[in-house]
């Protein structure tokens, strides 16, 4: 690590397999605590490269434990958080919705690091158990449409990592790799990330891999869509701008998404919005993205797929699923 710290002090990249062979090692306990948290600190002041990505990529896709949901046309909904906007927890939110419109969600989430509530926390204070074994998930998904992959019970590789994460408690290249280190590998991908740059290069990545995928990114910084303004999304075929006109919606202002302060008021937050009761800009928000989601799976024009999404959502369908979901929990 020594002779990598100082390649990388001095200007150098490295390449896909160096990179690769650092996350391995990193995996196998061969760095102290300091290395791994010095390894992290450059990132946070240099870009890092399609080819370093690709690496780090690769080597956590090779170390996962994975989950076979090859039989299901599944989709991720999922941002790499780190935009540091504190919204609530729309992606998660917009993944009921989606199951409730009757697609298959395999949801990779994970502890909030650098926000105060990640996905995992929500659903973790919701009563929804956490496993990795491929019966329980199983019945999620046929049951529930939706399976929750707490990152992880399936990335063993990262036990050396979270520690340092969580008490460096600011965005690091692990936040980039999240939505691409699905172990489940689903067909269909709605990825939000944190930067334009990032897009561009989840584009270049994502183009050569057989998934179906849309990648969103805010231009005022989200990581989803937020209705604040305009995003940038990227699919295999297309580049488009997407506003709240789009969706035949008025534009949001910041504090109409801002989550809660604690676990508590965000799972409070969550529960209030599934269950039809959050105010219209939050519920127009969620269903946004999940009407995303849906018309990356389906196809279909994004106005049809906003009426689905709102549909799941005011009928109680997002509500059951969600329902369902911790009645498998309990009866495990």
């Amino acid at each position: 690590m020594k002779t990598i710290l100082n390649r990388l002090i001095n200007h150098e990249t490295l390449s896909q397999d160096e990179a690769k062979a650092v996350l391995v090692n990193i995996s196998a306990g061969q760095y102290n605590p300091s290395q791994i948290s010095a390894f992290l600190t450059v990132y946070m002041m240099r870009n890092i490269t399609i080819e370093e990505l690709s690496g780090f990529r690769e080597a956590l896709l090779e170390l996962c434990i994975p989950i076979d949901f090859s039989a299901y046309n599944t989709i991720d909904l999922c941002g790499t958080g780190g935009d540091g906007k504190d919204t609530f927890n729309i992606s998660t939110l917009a993944s009921f919705i989606t199951a409730g419109a009757g697609i298959k969600v395999a949801k990779h989430g994970n502890y909030g690091v650098s926000s105060i509530s990640g996905s995992s926390n929500v659903m973790e204070s919701l009563g929804v158990k956490f496993s990795n074994d491929s019966s329980f998930l199983t019945k999620c998904i046929e049951e529930a449409n939706i399976a929750i992959l707490h990152a992880p019970l399936f990335h063993p590789a990262m036990k050396n990592v979270g520690p340092i994460r969580r008490e460096l408690g600011v965005k690091t290249f692990f936040n980039m790799l999240g939505p691409m280190v699905n172990p489940s590998f689903p067909k269909n991908q709605l990825v939000g990330v944190f930067s334009l740059e990032l897009a561009r290069m989840y584009a270049y990545l994502y183009q050569n891999t057989d998934v179906n995928y849309a990648i969103l990114h805010a231009l005022d910084g989200y990581d989803e869509i937020s209705l604040t303004g305009d995003a940038k999304m990227i699919s295999r075929n297309a580049e488009n701008i997407i506003n709240p006109y789009d969706f035949e919606l008025s534009k949001l202002q910041y504090e109409d998404i801002k989550g809660g302060e604690t676990i508590a008021s965000s799972a409070n937050i969550f529960m209030e919005i599934i269950s039809g009761k959050g105010t219209d800009a939050q519920q127009n928000v969620v269903c946004a993205n999940a009407a995303l989601a849906i018309a990356t799976v389906e196809n279909s024009p994004i106005i049809h797929a906003f009426a689905k999404a709102q549909e799941s959502l005011q009928s109680g369908k997002a509500l059951e699923k969600l329902q369902k979901l911790q009645q498998i929990s309990q009866a495990s």
